[in-house]
């Protein structure tokens, strides 16, 4: 009955580091440990055992592991198959590019911000904020002419819709030099309702640096207490601005964090953001080749991965199953150049990545393969791609 019992409780211990995937649990630690715990700890309730369990082998080893000159994690097996063209387009509308994709508060429905057909939507009346159903059936739209580039999305508890407005693509439209200057644009984060109605916007119109902001903000996302986090930033030019704001829920600035560089408490195009179960930030410090997991209110840094390669897009889900899109490695970043492009898969809890769906184009010059990243309830993996101008569906083989 004791090895009924041990066997049943390892199987939870597996399901409970990474729900959905083979498991590869820290090194040294294997299903045959429970056999070793002593008597009185298989009285205590299963997961204050693997609370213990994990308090014995303190850190894992992959996390020291885990070091800017490490090895690239590439060759893991690839458990999705990709499904183009699922998400239908109004006819005679084509895809532009996207890097932001999100999920409806139902769980299925999915939100992208689209580039216009193009890479920008300065010069274009079409709606760039789209919904679409689970059969891939646009059913809304809104936002004509009020985001320029739009590059993060989010989707907040209440169901209201984030838009990130960029304006880093697209280059700069030829001007007349006898027509009065342009109203300034972009740099801002729009919330709407999910029928399109604008409930708050954050930032002076045009942008603003230093004490001011934005400039090029690339992701936001909203803490369980209503506080917003956006990660500003979209240059790698030394003193770029590169830093995360944390707003309260009417809007009104509380602190900020980080400064462009390569040391410790530095950013370099902090790209996306993700909370996990536990309340922790994790940071796509991109231009880094890093991973960032901070204490959302005292910003601590608690840990620095590279085993998910140089993130453009972040996700992690309600069981600690974390999504990294890698649309620059390889061919598009010299230096990254050994790491392949993908989107890995793997623990947030752990570190341990478990899965890759490589980037099937072999040397692009330019960014390839998703950089937004979401995944569905039901375990659909969406990927939002800026270089092939499409939003790719991967399911279970």
């Amino acid at each position: 009955m004791a090895n009924a019992r041990q066997t049943r409780d390892a199987s939870q211990l597996q399901s409970d580091f990474h729900p959905g995937f083979p498991v590869h649990l820290p090194c040294g630690v294997q299903t045959r440990s429970f056999s070793k715990l002593p008597p009185t700890s298989r009285l205590l309730p299963f997961r204050m055992r693997t609370l213990a369990l994990l308090l014995a082998v303190s850190v894992s080893p992959l996390a020291a592991q885990s070091t800017a000159d490490m090895a690239p994690v590439n060759d893991l097996p690839n458990p999705y198959r990709t499904v183009e063209g699922w998400a239908k387009m109004p006819a005679g509308r084509t895809w532009g590019s996207t890097s932001a994709v999100a999920i409806d508060k139902d769980g299925k429905s999915i939100w992208v911000a689209e580039r216009c057909g193009v890479n920008s939507c300065a010069q274009s009346s079409l709606p760039s904020v789209l919904k679409f159903d689970a059969s891939g059936a646009l059913v809304a739209s809104f936002g004509a002419g009020m985001i320029m580039s739009p590059h993060g999305i989010h989707v907040d508890r209440d169901n209201n819709i984030w838009v990130v407005d960029c304006s880093c693509t697209g280059g700069t439209p030829p001007i007349d030099p006898n027509a009065p200057a342009p109203p300034p644009r972009g740099h801002q984060i729009v919330k709407f309702s999910p029928k399109g109605d604008v409930l708050l916007t954050l930032g002076r119109v045009g942008g603003g640096r230093d004490t001011s902001f934005f400039w090029q903000p690339n992701a936001v996302i909203t803490a369980a207490n209503g506080d917003i986090y956006v990660a500003e930033g979209h240059s790698s030019r030394a003193g770029a601005t590169a830093r995360i704001l944390v707003f309260d829920k009417s809007g009104k600035l509380k602190r900020t964090w980080g400064s462009w560089g390569k040391g410790d408490g530095q950013l370099d195009q902090p790209h996306a953001l993700a909370f996990d179960s536990r309340g922790r930030l994790f940071i796509a410090d991109r231009g880094n080749d890093r991973l960032l997991i901070v204490d959302p209110n005292t910003f601590a840094v608690q840990a620095t991965w590279y085993q998910f390669s140089r993130i453009s897009g972040l996700w992690i889900d309600k069981n600690d199953v974390l999504y990294a899109a890698d649309s620059e490695s390889g061919s598009v970043s010299p230096p990254h150049s050994a790491w392949k492009r993908g989107i890995r898969i793997g623990s947030a809890r752990t570190g341990q990545v478990t899965a890759f769906i490589p980037d099937p184009a072999p040397k692009p010059p330019s960014t390839s393969s998703a950089e937004g990243v979401a995944v569905d309830a039901a375990g659909n993996i969406y990927g939002a791609e800026v270089g092939d101008k499409a939003l790719k569906r991967y399911e279970r083989k």
